[in-house]
């Protein structure tokens, strides 16, 4: 089981010695609450397995789940509070990086923090440590693939409104002029929008052959529903580096054609530990779980991480495990990985919907 933070806040008499507990931020409201309840079964399975294998230095691993899809500030009062009152010992999840920038300076190196989501890159405060992609070997790789492949070189970036998409949004700008490409035209909406009536608009006018998606869950489905109501998927290629198959589904296969994404885990990966990851969640949680995706299983990586480097450290010290993590290498079902200045170093792979799955096309260089 995860406890709900509410039940431990204020009550580190209530700890058990032989127990590691982890505060679980993941989101479950707002427009990336479609993400949560996958992240929390692939983060409880990852749990699940670690406490098989006898734990983690000898001690149980429990996970307490944290709202990350709270306003940012209410976010890591909550998160600043576990860890004060010694009721966690890690911090560990997937969430936007308005609420990444909020907390870790709040934690500040007390405790060991994995952040799981793919984001912009540039994150060093310490004791935190990635498991997401990053636009160089996200987006950039992508982009250079449409212009080689496909031709596409005009694109306008439609993102909401906080620090990913807005710095993604500048990485795309530099590495479209190495490609001697261009962005027509550039929005930015606010997290929650419904009406995409006037950025439509705006994209049949640019001029443009493909549109960047920088948005957001819940946005994400709105956003490819009106665009195919507007008749702009019959000559415009979609591209993000957000989206799984929760978005797939509640945008409906009639609203996928022309929608690309890459990443660094896709269910269908021919990968041995890959296979065996899908299976052991199928059996876990059942043919009605929550679908098996990238950012749901980026928790699983993210519990799986911080045990690697926990027990390599010897400790749950974040000096000693920053000490002992660079060059760390182990197995995940993204197959081979190893932490290299706190990132995780991982393949990356481009994907084109195919109704409501993703097909996978190619390795990005």
């Amino acid at each position: 089981m995860i406890e709900k933070a509410s039940v431990r806040l204020g009550s580190p008499a209530g700890r058990t010695g032989d127990a590691l507990d982890v505060a679980l931020v993941i989101p479950l409201q707002g427009p990336a609450g479609i993400f949560g309840p996958s992240c929390e079964c692939c983060a409880q399975l990852a749990a699940e397995e670690v406490n098989a294998e006898a734990g983690v230095l000898g001690r149980e691993l429990r996970l307490v789940l944290v709202d990350g899809g709270a306003p940012p500030e209410q976010v890591a009062s909550e998160v600043d509070a576990l860890v004060s009152g010694g009721v966690v010992d890690a911090v560990a999840g997937w969430h936007i990086s308005a609420v990444r920038e909020v907390v870790a300076p709040r934690i500040d190196g007390r405790v060991p923090y994995v952040y799981t989501a793919l984001y912009e890159g540039g994150e060093s405060s310490p004791g935190v440590f990635l498991t997401g992609e990053t636009p160089g070997s996200q987006l950039r790789p992508a982009l250079q693939w449409f212009a080689g492949e496909l031709g596409i070189r005009r694109w306008t970036i439609v993102g909401d409104d906080y620090v990913w998409p807005r710095s993604s949004a500048r990485a795309a700008h530099r590495y479209l002029r190495e490609l001697g490409g261009e962005v027509c035209d550039e929005m930015y909406v606010p997290l929650g929008t419904e009406d995409f009536g006037p950025v439509l608009a705006r994209v049949a006018a640019s001029g443009c052959e493909a549109v960047l998606m920088l948005l957001i869950g819940d946005d994400a489905v709105l956003f490819n529903r009106a665009f195919t109501a507007a008749g702009l998927d019959r000559d415009h290629i979609r591209f993000s580096s957000l989206i799984e198959e929760n978005v797939l589904l509640a945008t409906g296969p009639e609203n996928t054609r022309g929608l690309m994404t890459s990443a660094g885990y896709f269910e269908d990966l021919p990968t041995a530990y890959g296979l065996d990851f899908a299976a052991a969640y199928g059996r876990r949680f059942g043919p009605r779980a929550p679908v098996l995706n990238s950012l749901g299983e980026s928790c699983y990586e993210g519990v799986r991480m911080l045990t690697e480097l926990l027990r390599r450290a010897g400790a749950v010290d974040v000096a000693r495990i920053q000490a002992a993590a660079e060059g760390l290498e182990y197995e995940t079902p993204r197959g081979t990985v190893q932490i290299q200045n706190r990132h995780l170093k991982q393949r990356v792979f481009l994907a084109a919907a195919d109704g409501l799955r993703w097909d996978v096309l190619q390795q990005l260089p």
